[in-house]
């Protein structure tokens, strides 16, 4: 037998949310960790994230007096993901995701979270649905305390201009030009970024705070972190994964897991190829907003293993824009402006705008049709709406950049005609359109596809309107960006247990092979109920996965 380079316990490859809490876990529960990343940063996806955590009756919800209920969570479950998913790893995720919630908490000194009062669940008027919302996202954290380590979190560089906001205050800022909350919250992210200007406060909200939080919690408990490693192959013996072949610094390493290794490397949007071969089309790798790193690495060798996938023509949909040479502008506020609507090649609406992002990706799929092609389609807006709402990462007022109208990712028209032959459509049918959007609009109430009936749908929107999402496209110039089809990951890969154990085709095991995250087939199966209901599972079976063998471990022990 050849020698190992290192030996642990556990072998977790990836340094997402998932791969994080996993290592985290089992070094809390005794056992020896070590996360490897195959890039020089870490924080995977779930860096350039939201950071929120969709976990259902957990302890930060309990707190802020939500009185959910495990009947509640169980009812909305079936009402979203209803039989796609087994009703054995649906249970394990709604039993011990509060689980993993409340033993960080009181495990360690860092991770901590706070609700987002009224982030609605994606559909709230679901069965056990919440419109006052369920998620829960990272406190606001001092990046300073992670020392040199600093340097090497993934940053999401979002163009904040330097000031830092959670998802909560940015839902207050969005309308800073229309509520008196909106000018309050924007004064205190503003004396926030005067103290980091002042003190050498290095403040970090959304997924830079959550893997902030993780990674100086690893580092209390002693485990360790390989940049620059990348997974190679299983090593195995009589059929049990006991380690794995990496590449660290461009040097083969051979690393040993004693009792498992857990899988939590991301799923595949970066490669084109295996994009071409399970999504569906158009795709593009230049669309996707998930971390570079994330080109489906474990999957032959998984495959060859005997293991089982599934789910893999699905994403993470993310409605998307994006510039020529720029990386993608994922859609998620701007979607709920009013002043604004989405048509497809032939100049029609033919969705609610605002609908969860996921959502509106498969409807895209859906209605995509050569004579009324949906890839791109073409949101549309007017002056009013530039001058009062965030849009493009763009502040109230604040123009568009010159070279995003010299390239043509901006088009712009003085009249709905004219923007019209701006971006390839038949003026007349645009112009219909405006005119029906319109007369709606004035009225408040979207008849074609109710836009605004839900509480997701006005969450962000405009409260100072009688339908917070509908106001009328009158004000000239009128402009059009491209929307495509996006990503914040796949969703498809290898399908676990409710131990979050790897299974073969037989619905066997494979032993010492563990999965979380992207890179296994999504507990949420083809749907989406809430915002941080993919970091939720990742961190839940990463940490489920570290319990099971921690208590393996304990039992052998007591064996012998």
């Amino acid at each position: 037998m050849e020698k190992w380079d290192a030996s642990y316990d556990v072998v977790v490859v990836g340094s997402g949310a998932g791969g994080l809490t996993a290592a985290l876990t089992a070094q809390l529960k005794g056992l020896t960790a070590l996360v490897i990343e195959k890039t020089d940063q870490y924080g995977g996806s779930s860096s350039l994230s939201g950071g929120a955590i969709w976990v259902p009756n957990n302890v930060y919800l309990e707190r802020a007096g939500l009185k959910d209920t495990m009947e509640k969570a169980e009812a909305y479950i079936e009402a979203t993901v209803g039989d796609r998913v087994p009703a054995e790893r649906k249970r394990a995720y709604l039993t011990r995701g509060p689980e993993m919630v409340k033993f960080l908490h009181e495990h360690t000194n860092h991770v901590r979270f706070e609700y987002i009062p009224g982030y609605s669940d994606y559909y709230p008027e679901a069965p056990g649905g919440f419109p006052q919302g369920r998620s829960v996202e990272p406190v606001v954290f001092d990046l300073k305390k992670l020392g040199e380590e600093r340097k090497r979190i993934r940053r999401a560089n979002l163009p904040t201009y330097g000031m830092v906001m959670n998802a909560y205050e940015f839902h207050k800022v969005n309308m800073i030009t229309r509520t008196w909350i909106g000018k309050k919250t924007s004064l205190k992210i503003g004396m926030r970024l005067m103290r980091s200007i002042c003190t050498g406060y290095r403040p970090a909200a959304l997924g830079e705070a959550l893997i902030g939080r993780l990674r100086l919690s690893l580092m209390e408990a002693k485990g360790d972190l390989w940049l620059s490693t990348a997974f190679s192959d299983y090593v195995t013996e009589g059929g049990r994964v006991t380690g794995i072949h990496a590449v660290r610094d461009g040097k083969p390493v051979r690393i040993e897991a004693q009792h498992g290794v857990i899988l939590a490397a991301g799923g595949f949007s970066h490669s084109q190829e295996l994009r071409e071969k399970y999504l569906p089309h158009p795709t593009s790798a230049q669309w996707t907003s998930a971390a570079e790193g994330q080109t489906g690495d474990i999957l032959a060798a998984s495959l060859r293993l005997g293991a089982r996938i599934d789910l893999m023509d699905r994403v993470w949909g993310a409605p998307s824009a994006v510039p020529p040479g720029e990386k993608p502008f994922f859609l998620v506020a701007d979607r709920g402006i009013p002043n604004m609507m989405i048509v497809n090649g032939a100049g029609e609406r033919y969705v609610n705008e605002a609908v969860p992002y996921h959502e509106f990706v498969d409807t895209m799929y859906a209605q995509n049709k050569p004579e009324a092609p949906t890839t791109p389609s073409w949101m549309i807006l007017d002056q009013q709406a530039k001058n009062r709402y965030i849009f493009l990462g763009l502040f109230p007022g604040q123009p568009f950049p010159k070279r995003w109208l010299e390239n043509g990712f901006v088009k712009k028209g003085s009249t709905p005609a004219e923007l019209a032959g701006q971006i390839g459509i038949d003026p007349a049918r645009l112009t219909s359109t405006f005119e029906r959007f319109n007369r709606m609009a004035q009225k408040g109430e979207d008849e074609d596809f109710h836009r605004g009936q839900s509480a997701y749908d006005r969450y962000y929107g405009d409260p100072t309107l009688p339908n917070p999402s509908l106001a009328p496209i009158a004000k000239a110039p009128f402009y059009a960006v491209p929307v495509v089809p996006g990503d914040i990951g796949t969703k498809g890969g290898l399908v676990t247990d409710a131990c979050a154990r790897v299974l073969q085709e037989d619905g066997t095991p494979i032993g010492g092979l563990f999965a979380t995250g992207n890179c296994s087939a999504a507990v949420m199966g083809e749907t989406y109920p809430g915002p941080g209901a993919t970091l939720g599972p990742a961190m839940t079976f990463g940490y489920v996965a570290a319990t099971y063998l921690a208590e393996t471990k304990q039992v052998n022990r007591m064996k012998l």
